[in-house]
């Protein structure tokens, strides 16, 4: 399963609002709306900062290969 779909289901499985699982993660809602619709791919702090807030090891929401790639900067 690709990761908006983990994120989504692992979301409303624990009966969390976008809101609540962005407040639990200390992001914004716009954030979590912008991975669940696959609009923007995770950096790998966000997979560990969700994971910890949804309560599962960061492998259980994404792939590698599913991360976004660093910018050259």
């Amino acid at each position: 399963m690709a990761f908006p779909e983990n994120l989504r289901r692992l979301r409303t499985d624990r009966y969390l609002t976008q809101d609540g699982l962005a407040k639990e993660a200390g992001l914004s809602r716009v954030t979590i709306t912008r991975l669940e619709s696959g609009e923007t791919p995770p950096l790998a702090r966000t997979v560990r900062q969700l994971a910890k807030a949804l309560g599962v090891e960061p492998r259980e929401l994404a792939m590698p290969n599913e991360l976004a790639a660093k910018s050259a900067a």
